[in-house]
């Protein structure tokens, strides 16, 4: 796992591009410079695309230009993570470049212990009444996340990103934390959260789980049976 810190040193500059939670948000992060972030309330197959060309614009740049990417697979809107992901795979036929992924609630967490030490879990809806659960510890050391069910969520303090969608019915004393991407990457630049992939994708605890499925024709038979 590599830092924001060593990514910059080693490519020069990354284009961050987020949409976990209902904001889109695209940052332009480049070695010595001042990082240039847009965000927007749009549905994120169009916002990911309006806020690249803004950072982009203000440097004269294009997507050609950037040296490599980072991208949050999740948890989080499933959809806009997809259409993120689905831009990358697109913009690496046309040029291939490195890619490197981390998880929303790892960058929320380590930057929510930095602004305030001490034991608490970050959680995001994973519907069907569980949580995706990222537990920290006192001395802020990050486990490894897991989907719990509700009644099995950890007992102490609880977090949800700001702008995180919810289905499910929430722990009633959830409390909120901060999603700004440009505050949280400034926090936590020095953290090990980005690990590089060959394809982006969206997370998953676990595989797709699919029924074989056997044609069957019609027949007296098979309908006495189902009767």
């Amino acid at each position: 796992m590599a830092s924001l810190t060593q990514l910059l040193a080693a490519h020069g500059g990354i284009l961050v591009l987020d949409a976990a939670s209902q904001r889109v948000q695209i940052g332009l992060l480049r070695h010595g410079q001042p990082a240039l972030w847009a965000a927007t309330d749009d549905e994120a197959g169009r916002g990911l695309f309006s806020g690249t060309a803004s950072v982009l614009e203000k440097t004269g740049a294009d997507i050609g230009d950037i040296a490599a990417f980072a991208f949050c697979e999740g948890p989080g809107s499933m959809l806009g993570t997809r259409s993120i992901a689905m831009a990358l795979r697109t913009w690496l036929v046309l040029k291939p470049r490195p890619v490197f992924a981390y998880q929303s609630l790892a960058l929320a967490a380590s930057a929510e212990w930095r602004r305030s030490p001490r034991p608490f879990a970050v959680i995001a809806d994973a519907r069907r009444e569980s949580w995706h659960t990222q537990p920290v510890s006192a001395d802020g050391t990050l486990a490894a996340m897991v989907r719990r069910p509700t009644a099995e969520l950890p007992a102490g303090e609880r977090l949800m990103p700001a702008g995180f969608r919810v289905w499910s019915k929430p722990p009633a004393d959830l409390a909120s934390c901060d999603y700004d991407l440009a505050t949280l990457t400034a926090a936590v630049a020095d953290a090990g959260l980005f690990r590089s992939v060959e394809l982006p994708d969206a997370l998953q605890h676990e595989a797709p789980d699919y029924k074989k499925w056997s044609a069957q024709p019609h027949s007296a038979a098979t309908v006495t049976a189902r009767a």
